[in-house]
């Protein structure tokens, strides 16, 4: 694939300095001008002023100026205009009008965490000591971006945007609804959504293991129950673990380990997923803030406060 990562995006938000200090209670590392680090990838998360909440950018990694051109000429057959300059792509979905800047850069790899030892049914691959993930003190943070997801008025347009123009590759759908795309290894980096408005859903943060996302959302929760949306639980499409949080503008934020990985596309079949197993496997059903945000209404009239 000539696209390699989700490199960044950019949020926006109507209030700045209570979102800052969330993610950074999250485990972002803030390093100046609005941006925040993951320990393996840098800086992938920019919190902008917006009068509304929204996602304004993603910026996707590709591997060479070639690579710029097919994406400029896919568009074109798309009737979308790009601009290219140097090292970058930019382009806007017409429908959302987020922004896609696609760039040459460097693959990030990544150094292996050793697999938790877990003990089973005949298996002792731990004795003698206590598990791991009930050991250990620090804090969490995220290894990378793994996601965004995009709430869209037009949900053709949008995946089209993304995986006939842009190049992102499909994964799975859900019936008339979502689109799960890739431009990695990663079961998916976009999940286009059908919706009535343009926004931000959720953005998605990939750490070492289950424990690490049980230990992460206990320790945001510990003195901020109001952020709790949904978890413990394990998605079907992608496969992971997850637990979602609320940031303080109404974005989600979700904790995620084992996600799929698609290095063969010859060996994945997309599904078209209906019902309740496009969203999880196991774990507490949805509620419906996380189905249908509760901030929906104003953000169809342009009254959203940014706050929850």
């Amino acid at each position: 694939m000539a696209l390699h990562r989700l490199t960044s995006i950019t949020v926006g938000v109507p209030n700045v300095a209570e979102t800052t200090a969330y993610y950074t209670d999250f485990g972002l590392a803030p390093v100046g001008d609005g941006w925040f680090a993951t320990r393996d990838a840098g800086r992938q998360l920019r919190i902008v002023t917006a009068p509304v909440r929204r996602l304004i950018e993603v910026r996707v990694g590709a591997d060479t100026p070639d690579d710029l051109a097919a994406v400029a000429s896919r568009l074109r057959r798309l009737g979308v205009d790009s601009d290219t300059d140097g090292p970058t792509l930019t382009a806007y979905d017409q429908a959302t009008a987020v922004r896609a800047v696609l760039e040459v850069t460097p693959r990030l790899v990544q150094e292996s965490v050793p697999a938790t030892a877990y003990n089973g049914p005949g298996r002792s691959e731990r004795t003698g000591s206590r598990a791991p993930g009930v050991l250990r003190t620090g804090r969490v943070r995220p290894r990378k971006l793994g996601h965004a997801v995009i709430g869209t008025p037009d949900f053709d347009a949008t995946t089209a945007f993304f995986r006939d123009g842009l190049g992102f590759k499909a994964s799975d759908y859900i019936k008339d609804h979502g689109a799960f795309l890739r431009c990695s290894t990663d079961h998916h980096n976009i999940l286009v959504l059908a919706a009535p408005v343009t926004f931000l859903h959720h953005s998605s943060w990939q750490v070492d293991d289950i424990d690490e996302v049980g230990r992460g959302a206990a320790a945001m929760l510990e003195d901020h129950p109001e952020r709790h949306i949904w978890g413990l639980g394990r998605h079907h499409a992608g496969s992971n673990f997850f637990w979602y949080l609320k940031d303080p503008a109404g974005n989600f934020s979700e904790y995620y380990s084992d996600m799929d990985y698609i290095v063969d596309d010859q060996l994945w079949t997309p599904e078209v997923l209906e019902g309740a197993k496009g969203l999880f496997n196991w774990g507490p059903p949805p509620p419906p803030s996380f189905l249908a945000p509760e901030d929906l209404a104003a953000l169809m009239t342009g009254t959203h406060s940014g706050t929850s």
